[in-house]
């Protein structure tokens, strides 16, 4: 009896220990990202650990959110009792399907969390992965959605929810009501916020109005308030979206010095799309030669972007052979860049062999666009939506108003080797935008606005058609794409015809 005893014992003392030190060691985890430690961990959980154990399930729930583990986490809440999942346990879950790309999902949980049993009161955590979500997103209904909670909840002048909403409302096109917010927010409190000024300074960055991004980093400064990384980032996104490379340099140059901010990758990265774009490669390879990082794959695919883009074929492919390895993501952009590249040196056999690779488990390049609380999405010569046949229709008719206005097709746009320059232009005309964009004009009324997500930088000529499409329909059509929002109005773009 006594070492049946003695044994029950040593296995409860066991599982306290365990219990006792779990929590630590999840957070420990978390920060390596391991898929594999999760389930290990995962499944020692499971052993010693009951069901009601709130903070143990909230910690594993947290690595899964950190490592992108979105099924797994949602396997574990399923396994949470109904009256154990309280405001952590489902911000969690929320991060979890932010952070695997599932953001769609994230703001379903989020309905879900209110919904059920009651519901569980968001707090700011929540509503900042919400607002994060949002952001992916790109449409501002859920935006404000987000933003009627938080106002009810008394947490929409929290700094950090009132920074979320500035970035949010920005990234889905609604600079004026970010605008409105950090100006409000400004007048109430009569001094300078750092992270919220930030936001806005990202936010009037990437939709092209860097003049007042940079003067309001400059104010900012002067105020005697402390930029940080972000705040620098920030100002040099401004000037790279513009072309202000002496500007950037002054800033880059002054991190340490004056804003004592030490330099991180995403300033050098933004130095080098900067110069890369403004056409002096040669610097901006030197540049990436000489930084105390290795360069990431977005900083290796602008340098490759930017020496197609200025003609220097040459150069874009010894990158392409040099990194290859910096250039293969998952969302198919850095394949269509490549295959664009050996398009314009006419190596069709080898842009094939990059087709053919991309659409072998690859995201391809697509559009979305948000009519009456539905969002649609498009891929390039999609006929699976619904009213395919009629938004096809009203394209060809796009296509005639803009031919009655002189646009000529940018054949060079398609990068397949066909002869035929009819098929050739046929193939142009049904990029994934320009079919978001049909289907904006046959669902929404005379006049209105039509905003567009896509995952992809915009090729010239879909650029070119909705200028003038602007002003033939009296329309503004905004466009997000990979870097920065595009805002057509009267036959002119935000941009510049710079990005």
């Amino acid at each position: 009896m006594e070492v049946v005893l003695s044994s029950s014992l040593d296995q409860q003392l066991h599982a306290q220990l365990i219990k006792n030190e779990l929590p630590s060691l999840l957070s420990s985890a978390a920060l390596l990202r391991s898929h594999s430690i999760s389930r290990q961990i995962h499944a020692l959980t499971v052993k010693t650990v009951s069901s009601s154990c709130n903070l143990l399930h909230n910690s594993l729930l947290r690595l899964y959110s950190t490592s992108s583990q979105f099924p797994s986490a949602l396997k574990l809440f399923d396994t949470i009792p109904h009256s154990h999942r309280d405001a952590v346990t489902w911000t969690l879950l929320i991060s979890a399907a932010t952070e695997s790309n599932r953001p769609s999902l994230a703001l379903r949980i989020f309905d879900s969390m209110q919904a059920q049993h009651g519901g569980v009161l968001p707090n700011a955590a929540t509503l900042l992965s919400v607002l994060r979500a949002c952001a992916v997103i790109g449409f501002p209904s859920a935006v404000r959605r987000a933003h009627v909670v938080a106002t009810r909840l008394g947490l929409a002048s929290e700094p950090s929810v009132l920074t979320a909403l500035i970035d949010a409302y920005s990234k889905c096109g609604r600079l004026n009501l970010a605008e409105r917010l950090f100006n409000k927010h400004i007048a109430s409190t009569n001094e300078t916020d750092v992270f919220s000024t930030t936001a806005f300074i990202a936010g009037l960055a990437s939709h092209g109005r860097s003049a007042e991004a940079l003067r309001l980093f400059y104010e900012l400064v002067e105020s005697g308030a402390k930029p940080d990384g972000r705040t620098v980032t920030a100002a040099l996104s401004a000037c790279r979206s513009s072309g202000m490379v002496c500007e950037g340099y002054r800033i880059f140059n002054s991190c340490t010095s004056k804003f004592g901010v030490e330099r991180r990758i995403e300033h050098y990265g933004c130095m080098v799309d900067l110069l890369a774009r403004a056409g002096r490669l040669d610097e901006a390879e030197e540049f990436v030669r000489g930084m105390p990082f290795e360069p990431d794959p977005v900083m290796w695919r602008n340098l490759v972007w930017a020496s197609n883009l200025h003609k220097d074929i040459d150069r874009a492919k010894r990158l392409i052979k040099e990194r290859p390895s910096l250039l293969l993501e998952e969302d198919g952009g850095s394949y269509v860049l490549i295959g664009n590249v050996y398009a314009s040196a006419e190596n069709w056999e080898e842009k094939a062999r990059i087709r053919r690779r991309m659409t072998t488990g690859k995201v391809p390049g697509c559009s979305r666009i948000e009519v009456k609380g539905i969002v649609h999405e498009f891929e390039a010569g999609d006929s699976k939506h619904p009213e395919g046949a009629s938004i096809y229709r009203k394209w060809e008719e796009v296509m005639e108003e803009l031919r009655t206005e002189g646009h000529v097709p940018r054949l060079s746009e398609v990068l397949l080797d066909v002869e035929d320059e009819g098929e050739k232009a046929l193939q142009l005309q049904h990029h994934s935008e320009k079919l978001a964009v049909a289907f904006g004009l046959i669902s929404t009324r005379p006049g209105e606005d039509i905003l567009v997500v896509k995952n992809l930088r915009a090729c010239e000529d879909c650029h070119d058609a909705m200028k003038l499409l602007s002003r033939i329909h009296g329309r503004k059509i905004v466009i997000r794409d990979r870097i920065r929002f595009h805002h057509f109005s009267n036959g002119a773009c935000s941009c510049r015809d710079y990005w």
